[in-house]
C-alpha cells in the first residue's frame, strides 16, 4: 500500500491505531479455516466517522476493505484474499443500554457474546444464540454469519434478535435500520438483508438486541441409542409431542469413539448415536418433559439414558460433546469442518450416505450437532500435507453437498458461505437468484471494496482450488 495512504488513515484513527509490520499482519489474516492471506494494513478504528472516512478513501483509491471481529469464523470470510484494509472492530465494545422495561439492548459490534450474555442474566434476561465460541466470538461476527448454535431449536438464531442496525455503507454513508419496538413494518426490511451479509453489504457499528425472560430452571439428559435411526427417530418424536426442547444435540459412533478415545468416561465405543437433551422453562413443568422423554426414547432401542440432578452433573453429560473438537484432531492434523442442515427425518439417512462417501474415498469423517433443526458438523479429518488425500477430501465434500441439496437442506446452517462454499452455492440457488444477490451488491458497494471475494465464486480471486475448478485447498497461504 502506498506509504501516502497509509499517512491519511494514520491521520483518521491515529499512528497508534494502525500496524504494518510483517508479524502484526500476519495475526490478522487467518480464521478458524485453514486459509490465510496477508492483508496490507491492520487498522483499529474507535468511531463511526472514522470506518466512514476510510470507506470513502477505499473508493477514491481502490483498495480492499475487510471488517474483522475475532476472527473465529469457518468460511473465511473475515480473510483479506486481495490485501487492503483489515478493519478491527474490538475497540467498539460498549453495552449501550439494557432496558429492562422494554427487553431490548444496545450493543457494539465488538462486545463479546458470552459476556453480553452473562450480563443480561444478572438481570433475570436471556440472550439466547449460542455459537461454541460464544465465550471469545463477537456479537459483530454472530450478526455479520447469522449464528446460530445449540439452542436454535427452541429459540433461533440471530436474525430473530436483531431489531435494528446502524451500518456504514461500502461508500461511506451511515444508515440506521430497524426499530425499537416488536413490531415495525415501514419499508423494506433492511436489517435483515444487512445480518448474514458476512461483511459485504456494510460495517455493524451498532445493535439493538431483543431479549427475553431468562428461563426458571432446565433440565439436562443423555441418551444413547444402539442405532442412529432410533437416535434420528427419537428427535421426531421427542418434537412430535408437543416438546421443545432448548437443546438436542446428536454425536454419532464415530464422534462417540472420537469422544471416549480422548476422556475414557465410559461412552460405549459400540454404540449408535447419542442425544443431549435440555429443556428449560418453569421447574414444576420440568420433570413432565423429563418422563415423556423416557417414555419415547425407552421404545426405541435406547441403551441407555442418564438425568442430571444438578449443574455439576449436566456439565459432566455435555463433556463428550464439548471435548469432540480437540478430540477429533486426534485422527488426523486438519479438519475440513461443513454445518450442512438438512429435514430432521433425512438425519439419519444423510449420516449413512455421508458415511459411504467416506468410506469410498478412504476418508474419515464424524457427524455431530444440532439435531433438533437439522444442522449437522460433518467434518472430515484428513492429512494436508497427503495431496492425494486432500483432493479425495475435495471430491467427497462436493459429494455430500449434493446429497445435502437432494435431502432437501442447505450446505450452510450458521457458519455462512465465506471463501470456503462460495465454488458451491450453485448446487443451492438459482442461477436468477445469485444474480439478484449480486445486483444487490453492485448497487451498495459499486468498486467492490468491501470484503471482496465472498460469498460468490469470484474469478478475481486467488483460486482455492489447485486446477482452478470447484473446490478449495485446505491450508493454502496467499501471499500479497
Amino acid at each position: 500500500m502506498d506509504k501516502s495512504l497509509i499517512r491519511q488513515i494514520e491521520k483518521i484513527v491515529g499512528k497508534e491505531n494502525v500496524l504494518s509490520s510483517r508479524e502484526d499482519l500476519i495475526c490478522y489474516g487467518y480464521d478458524a479455516t485453514n486459509l490465510e492471506a496477508l492483508p496490507d494494513l491492520v487498522v483499529f478504528p474507535k468511531a463511526v466517522n472514522e470506518i466512514s472516512e476510510i470507506l470513502k478513501l477505499a473508493n477514491q483509491n481502490q483498495f480492499p476493505v475487510v471488517p474483522r471481529g475475532m476472527g473465529t469464523g469457518f468460511s473465511g470470510g473475515s480473510i483479506p484474499v486481495r490485501g487492503g484494509v483489515v478493519l478491527v472492530m474490538t475497540r467498539f465494545n460498549r453495552v449501550i443500554e439494557i432496558d429492562t422495561e422494554n427487553l431490548i439492548a444496545i450493543v457494539e459490534p465488538g462486545v463479546i457474546t458470552g459476556d453480553f450474555q452473562k450480563q443480561v442474566e444478572k438481570l433475570g434476561l436471556f440472550y439466547p444464540p449460542d455459537p461454541a465460541s460464544q465465550l471469545y466470538c463477537s456479537l459483530g461476527g454472530n450478526v455479520a454469519e447469522c449464528a446460530g448454535g445449540p439452542r436454535a431449536i427452541k429459540y433461533g438464531v440471530t436474525k430473530d434478535y436483531v431489531l435494528g442496525l446502524e451500518v456504514v455503507l461500502p461508500t461511506g454513508e451511515v444508515v440506521h435500520t430497524g426499530v425499537k419496538t416488536v413490531k415495525g413494518v415501514v419499508g423494506y426490511d433492511l436489517t435483515k438483508l444487512f445480518v448474514g451479509s458476512e461483511g459485504t453489504l456494510g460495517i455493524i457499528t451498532q445493535i439493538i438486541l431483543k431479549l427475553i425472560p431468562l428461563p426458571e430452571a432446565r433440565k439436562t439428559m443423555m441418551v444413547i441409542f444402539r442405532q442412529v435411526e432410533d437416535a434420528a427417530t427419537a428427535v421426531s418424536k421427542i418434537i412430535s409431542s408437543k416438546i421443545v426442547p432448548s437443546t438436542l444435540e446428536l454425536m454419532d459412533n464415530p464422534s462417540i469413539q472420537c469422544a471416549e478415545d480422548y476422556l475414557n468416561m465410559g461412552l460405549p465405543k459400540d454404540a449408535g448415536a447419542l442425544l443431549l437433551i435440555e429443556v428449560d422453562g418453569d421447574q414444576e413443568i420440568l420433570p413432565k418433559y423429563v418422563r415423556r422423554i423416557d417414555e419415547i426414547t425407552s421404545e426405541l432401542n435406547r441403551y441407555e439414558m442418564k438425568i442430571a440432578e444438578n449443574e455439576k452433573e449436566a456439565e459432566i453429560l455435555w463433556k463428550a460433546r464439548k471435548a469432540l473438537s480437540p478430540a477429533s484432531y486426534r485422527l488426523n492434523p486438519t479438519k475440513i469442518a461443513e454445518d450442512i442442515t438438512v429435514p430432521r427425518n433425512q438425519i439419519a439417512n444423510f449420516i449413512r450416505k455421508a458415511a459411504k462417501i467416506a468410506e469410498e474415498r478412504h476418508l474419515k469423517i464424524i457427524n455431530f450437532g444440532h439435531a433438533g433443526d437439522g444442522n449437522l458438523h460433518t467434518s472430515i479429518m484428513i492429512d494436508d500435507k497427503n495431496e492425494n488425500e486432500r483432493k479425495r477430501a475435495e471430491e467427497g465434500i462436493e459429494e455430500i453437498f449434493k446429497l445435502t441439496v437432494q435431502l432437501g437442506g442447505t450446505l450452510s446452517g450458521e457458519h455462512g458461505v465465506g471463501m470456503t462454499k462460495a465454488p458451491y452455492i450453485d448446487l443451492e440457488l438459482s442461477r436468477d437468484a445469485i444474480e439478484v444477490m449480486k445486483k444487490i451488491k453492485r448497487v451498495l458497494d459499486p468498486n467492490n471494496v468491501l470484503n471482496p471475494g465472498k460469498i460468490f465464486n469470484d474469478p478475481l480471486t486467488p483460486s482455492l482450488s489447485p486446477d482452478g475448478e470447484r473446490g478449495r485447498v485446505r491450508g493454502k497461504i496467499f501471499k500479497t
